[in-house]
């Protein structure tokens, strides 16, 4: 009679390498994003002001509610919406068509887009400094040219009149970000196939149904990508509102943004910055949530 011998199975072992691997990036991702973040809602439930470091206490939800009776927080929510929407949709407007004329053939193709990517890689301050010549009130070239044009008979200072300020960077912003819409616009109609068009041209379509029914199908995607980038990086953007007018003349062209870092750098107080700064993360999520749902159904319905 022969015995049976069950053998188990051996428990195999589980491989730590890859993990030990990732680790540092998981750790500079932690230090680098995930830290800051969560020290900026703790800070925000703290009357945390630098200039009166022994009195930093706990205040709860007080630094919330202050905020919507603090005059600068209020006109900076509406400014952020214009500068963020209107910003935006003349750079997408703007980068198409400026896509549409660089993916034609003629001669010195390849020097117009080097010089259209120029705005793009110039740092954000250089950027600053230029517009803040052209807008100056005094020997700015922009009064100049309408002096000359007959458009206007007194120098306008750009930077120091309330109703303009604002839309004077918004002007400056588009010149940047033109190129970001242009690039990625342009490599997008490079993937349409020549076959479409050509079939398009024996049914006689004209270049109006081929653009609606070929060209943007097909870049739809990149589109809508596109602009949900620039709209985070324009919402998020300081540097050139702060460097040319710091958000003034009183708060015409102040931004969530730009207040969050006022109030936080330059007044000390790191609680009710961090406290702007945590409304201005909230209302992107919700912006990126919706616009990610509508553009999905859109995907769907086509």
């Amino acid at each position: 009679m022969t015995s049976r011998v069950d053998i188990a199975p051996k428990k195999k072992r589980r491989n730590w390498t890859p993990f030990i691997l990732l680790l540092p990036a998981f750790i500079l991702v932690g230090g680098i994003i995930i830290y800051p973040i969560f020290n900026a809602v703790y800070t925000s439930f703290f009357y945390y002001n630098m200039t009166d470091f022994k009195n930093i206490h706990f205040v709860g939800l007080q630094n919330y509610i202050d905020v919507w009776k603090d005059e600068a927080f209020l006109a900076s929510l509406g400014n952020t919406v214009k500068w963020v929407v209107v910003t935006v949709i003349f750079q997408f407007v703007l980068g198409l068509l400026l896509a549409m004329l660089l993916n034609r053939t003629f001669h010195g193709r390849g020097l117009v887009r080097s010089i259209c990517f120029i705005p793009w890689v110039t740092p954000s301050v250089v950027i600053a400094l230029i517009w803040s010549w052209i807008y100056n009130g005094n020997f700015g070239i922009l009064n100049v040219i309408l002096h000359k044009l007959g458009l206007i008979t007194e120098n306008i200072a750009w930077l120091s009149n309330a109703k303009v300020v604002l839309y004077s960077e918004i002007v400056t912003m588009v010149w940047q970000g033109l190129p970001f819409f242009t690039i990625m616009i342009l490599a997008s109609f490079q993937t349409v196939p020549d076959a479409l068009y050509e079939a398009a041209d024996v049914e006689g379509a004209t270049e109006w149904k081929k653009f609606c029914c070929i060209t943007w199908p097909h870049i739809l995607p990149t589109v809508v990508t596109t602009m949900l980038l620039r709209v985070i990086w324009v919402f998020n953007n300081v540097d050139v509102l702060y460097l040319m007018s710091g958000g003034g003349p009183g708060y015409s062209s102040m931004t969530l943004s730009l207040n969050a870092y006022i109030k936080a750098q330059k007044s000390l107080n790191f609680g009710y910055g961090s406290t702007i700064a945590v409304y201005g993360t909230i209302i992107i999520l919700v912006f990126m949530s919706i616009y990610i749902r509508v553009t999905d159904k859109m995907k769907g319905e086509d």
